[in-house]
């Protein structure tokens, strides 16, 4: 069963960043942007067995699978590799998520997190497609497919190897198409020429794009005054042939109005709005940046409860903004939250998750020289 592409809404509904209160996922305000997402026509709802450490399938139950009808909405999640320690752990999980989410199939299920190495690694060895396509006869799965981290080269090799595979979940924005460890380009360049169906994650890469310099941002307020900065990230990836769904992990409302206006009456990027969007590129590229988008994968498994993409997001505001006092108030309160950069053990877990290959260990170190006088 093919997916039917016209029935896949253009903006998709991220559950990794959702809002918190008090530490906790701030259940009735997810219900409200549920609500509001739905009654644009807009269905597609993307969690993952570790997100918002293991509680983002059940407020998916909460906000969503409760209180519409199961054939109202889509809901994907994704296998960890990292949590397989043997041939029993896949179904287990699977099992769990279903608990979890309260569901008795998904409509999209991925393979989370492919890359060179350990995770595909694990994948093949504990057999993980065959046991999708099995869980598809069962009706427990529609659609199989995997989100991807890797390189190019072995991207080309998976779908030799598995042509079973209906969609592929990439990381793609404009400020990642020539990023060395990324590639987003030529990932997307392969996708798109064998025909298969691409979802993109972070497109605002993290929250990135959606706030630039202020030159950078009078380029794009140049041309349309009245539009919000990323709006131009989401109208980038929305304007490339096949491109799926567009995942964003809205955490406010405002996000949400904003993002459901991008796509309401969607535009394309003209010719002017590209070369506007080449130029912020450029200038973006100009400064370096820590390439962290703050997925939080590293942080649940720090034994020093570091929260390591909040010092990153210090040390790439102070890169851009050297005098803005905000970046070390906001480190304060990091430091008050759990330990400093330079809490570091160098044990390695951080470095062993992150879908963006930092050296955060370094990082580290840098950053705690910087905020940790």
């Amino acid at each position: 069963m093919s997916i039917d592409l016209s029935k896949m809404p253009k903006l998709g509904f991220g559950l990794m960043r959702l809002p918190e209160k008090d530490g906790e996922i701030d259940l009735e305000h997810v219900k409200r942007m549920v609500d509001k997402y739905m009654e644009m026509d807009m269905n597609y709802f993307d969690t993952a067995y570790v997100y918002h450490g293991g509680k983002s399938e059940v407020a998916a139950r909460e906000a969503l699978v409760k209180r519409y009808p199961r054939d109202s909405f889509m809901l994907a999640t994704k296998l960890p590799a990292w949590e397989i320690k043997q041939e029993s752990d896949v179904e287990r999980i699977f099992e769990e998520q279903l608990e979890r989410a309260g569901v008795d199939y998904f409509d999209l299920y991925l393979l989370h997190s492919i890359e060179d190495g350990s995770n595909y690694d694990t994948y093949e060895k504990y057999d993980c497609f065959n046991w999708g396509l099995k869980k598809k006869e069962e009706g427990k799965i529609r659609h199989l497919g995997f989100s991807y981290h890797g390189s190019p080269e072995l991207l080309v090799q998976v779908l030799d190897k598995h042509p079973e595979v209906e969609f592929v979940q990439i990381q793609l924005n404009y400020l990642d198409r020539t990023n060395p460890v990324v590639r987003s380009e030529a990932l997307y360049n392969i996708l798109h020429e064998r025909n298969i169906p691409i979802i993109v994650m972070e497109p605002i890469r993290g929250g990135m794009l959606a706030s630039l310099s202020p030159e950078a941002e009078e380029k794009f307020k140049s041309i349309r005054p009245d539009k919000s900065i990323a709006s131009w990230a989401l109208r980038y990836v929305g304007s490339l042939p096949g491109v799926m769904t567009i995942l964003s992990g809205m955490s406010t409302e405002e996000q949400m109005d904003d993002n459901i206006s991008t796509f309401t009456n969607f535009e394309p990027v003209s010719e002017e709005e590209m070369n506007a969007i080449d130029e912020v590129t450029s200038d973006i590229l100009s400064i370096p940046q820590i390439g962290c988008t703050a997925c939080k994968y590293c942080t649940p498994g720090c034994p020093m409860n570091i929260s390591i993409p909040d010092v990153f997001r210090t040390i790439n505001t102070l890169r851009r903004y050297p005098d803005d006092w905000r970046a070390k108030n906001f480190y304060s309160g990091v430091k008050s939250r759990g330990g400093k950069a330079g809490d570091c053990i160098a044990c390695g877990q951080c470095e062993g998750v992150c879908p963006q290959h930092l050296p955060i260990i370094e990082l580290l170190k840098e950053a705690s020289e910087i905020l940790d006088k």
